[in-house]
C-alpha cells in the first residue's frame, strides 16, 4: 500500500493541492489538508481498501481535516468562525469532476498573475504546481533557501491580502494573461536549458517539468500558441545528450552528433509547429519553434535551409523586435551569404547599450572573425566575452577558443 500511495501522490498530489486551495482559500492551509488526508490514507486504506474514487476521497478527507483545524484555532482567534461556518456549510455540495480538472488550470493563473513580481511567479509556479521543494527551486536558481522560501511566502501574501481571485480570466483578459503564463513556462525552460550561471550547462530537472507543465496547460486550454510553446521545447530539448561532451564542455549546434537528438520528440515538435502555423493564430514561440523545426530536420549545419530560417528570423522580428532575436538573425545571415554580412550586422548590435554587456553579442563577433581570418578582432571579442560570461561551460568554451588562436605575433 506504501507503494500504491506514493504512486498516487506523483500524480495526484498537485490535482488535489490546486482543489483544496479552491475550497479553502489559503495556499498553506491546504497544503497541510493534502498532507493529512495523505496520512488519513495511509493508516485507514490497508484495513478499509482503497475507495473508487481515491482523489476525491484525498479532496473529501483534506477539507475535513481543515477544518477541524480551523474549529481548534477558532477557539482562540474569533476571525476564523466566520471561515468555518462557511467552509461547513459547502460540506453538501458535490465537486463536479470538470471542476477539479480546471483547478489545476485555475492555479497555474493565479501562480502567474501580473500583478506578483516575476521571481515570485516562477518560484510560486514550480512549488505549488510543480511539487519541487524549495530546497530545489532554489539550488536550481542558485540563491538561498531562505531567500527563495520568503519569495514564495510573499506571493502567497500577496494573493490572500489583495484578493487575487483563484481563476481563468474571461475572455476578454485571457490573450494578455496566457502570455504572462507562457512567459514564467519559457523562463523555466531556459534556465533548465541553459542556465544562467553556476557549473553545469543543462538541468534537466527543470526543463522536464517545464515541459510536463506546457504539456498540461496544452490539455487544459488548447490554444496554438500554447502548442506552439511546447513544441518550441520538445524540439530544444531533443538535443540535450549532443550539447554537453562527456567533461561537461559545450558543443556547438554545427558541431553536434545529430545521431543522438531524440527523434520523437523532433517528430512531435515538429507536428505541433504545423498546426499552430495552420491556426493563423500563432505568436512568436511558434515562430522560434518552426526555427527550431528547420534546424532539427536538417541532416548537417551545412545542408541547414538557412534562407528559410532568415525569413522566419525576418517575421519573428516583426512580430517581437528584440535584440537578441536580431542577433539570432546576424547568426542565420552569416551562414546563409557569409560571416561578412553577419559579422556588420552584429557590429551595429553592439553600438546599442544593452548588448554591449551582452556576452553572446561579443562571443559571436569573435566566431566570425576567427572566420574571416581576423584573428586580432576575434581575441579581442572572446576576452570581452570572458569577462562578461557567468555561466561555466561557456565561460571554458570562451577559453579554448581563445586559446586556440595562439598569443598575437
Amino acid at each position: 500500500m506504501n507503494e500504491r500511495l506514493q504512486q498516487l501522490y506523483r500524480s495526484e498530489s498537485r490535482p488535489v493541492l490546486a482543489t483544496l486551495i479552491r475550497l479553502l482559500g489559503d495556499f498553506d492551509l491546504a497544503e497541510e489538508a493534502l498532507h493529512e488526508a495523505f496520512t488519513a490514507a495511509l493508516q485507514q486504506w490497508p484495513e478499509r481498501g482503497e475507495p473508487d474514487n481515491p482523489r476525491a476521497w484525498l479532496v473529501s478527507t483534506g477539507r475535513f481535516k481543515a477544518i477541524d483545524q480551523l474549529r481548534r484555532r477558532a477557539r482562540f482567534d474569533a476571525s476564523r468562525e466566520e471561515l468555518v461556518r462557511q467552509l461547513e456549510d459547502q460540506l453538501d455540495e458535490e465537486e463536479e469532476p470538470s471542476e477539479i480538472e480546471d483547478d489545476r488550470l485555475r492555479l497555474i493563473f493565479t501562480c502567474c498573475h501580473p500583478s506578483l513580481a516575476p521571481e515570485a511567479r516562477i518560484a510560486l509556479t514550480l512549488r505549488e504546481v510543480c511539487g519541487l521543494t524549495t530546497e530545489e527551486i532554489a539550488r536550481a536558481f542558485l540563491v538561498g533557501t531562505p531567500t527563495l522560501a520568503q519569495r514564495i511566502v510573499r506571493a502567497k501574501t500577496k494573493i490572500r491580502d489583495a484578493g487575487i481571485p483563484y481563476e481563468v480570466p474571461g475572455r476578454e483578459q485571457i490573450a494578455e494573461r496566457l502570455n504572462g503564463v507562457l512567459h514564467v513556462l519559457y523562463l523555466v525552460f531556459n534556465e533548465g536549458y541553459a542556465a544562467s550561471s553556476g557549473e553545469r550547462l543543462i538541468r534537466h530537472d527543470l526543463a522536464r517539468e517545464a515541459i510536463r507543465l506546457t504539456r498540461l496547460l496544452q490539455q487544459l486550454l488548447p490554444e496554438p500558441e500554447v502548442l506552439g510553446l511546447l513544441s518550441l521545447m520538445l524540439l530544444q530539448d531533443s538535443r540535450r545528450d549532443a550539447r554537453v561532451a562527456a567533461g561537461g564542455d559545450l558543443v556547438l549546434l554545427e558541431d553536434q552528433d545529430r545521431s543522438l537528438w531524440h527523434q520523437e520528440q523532433i517528430r512531435e515538435g515538429c507536428d505541433g509547429v504545423l498546426r499552430a502555423l495552420a491556426s493563423q493564430r500563432f505568436g512568436p514561440y511558434t515562430l522560434q519553434a518552426a526555427i527550431a523545426a528547420v534546424h532539427a530536420e536538417a541532416p548537417s549545419a551545412q545542408e541547414t535551409d538557412w534562407a528559410q530560417i532568415v525569413g522566419l528570423y525576418d517575421a519573428l522580428l516583426a512580430m517581437q523586435p528584440s535584440p537578441v532575436v536580431a542577433l539570432n538573425r546576424a547568426v542565420a545571415v552569416a551562414m546563409h551569404e557569409g560571416p561578412a554580412h553577419g559579422l556588420a550586422l552584429v557590429d551595429e548590435l553592439l553600438e546599442q547599450k544593452p548588448m554591449a554587456a551582452f556576452h553572446l553579442a561579443h562571443a559571436t563577433r569573435a566566431e566570425l572573425c576567427r572566420r574571416l581570418g581576423r584573428a586580432d578582432e576575434a581575441r579581442a571579442a572572446y576576452r570581452r566575452a570572458l569577462e562578461l560570461a557567468t555561466q561555466d561551460a561557456e565561460r571554458r568554451f570562451l577559453q579554448r577558443r581563445l586559446d586556440e588562436l595562439g598569443t598575437a605575433p
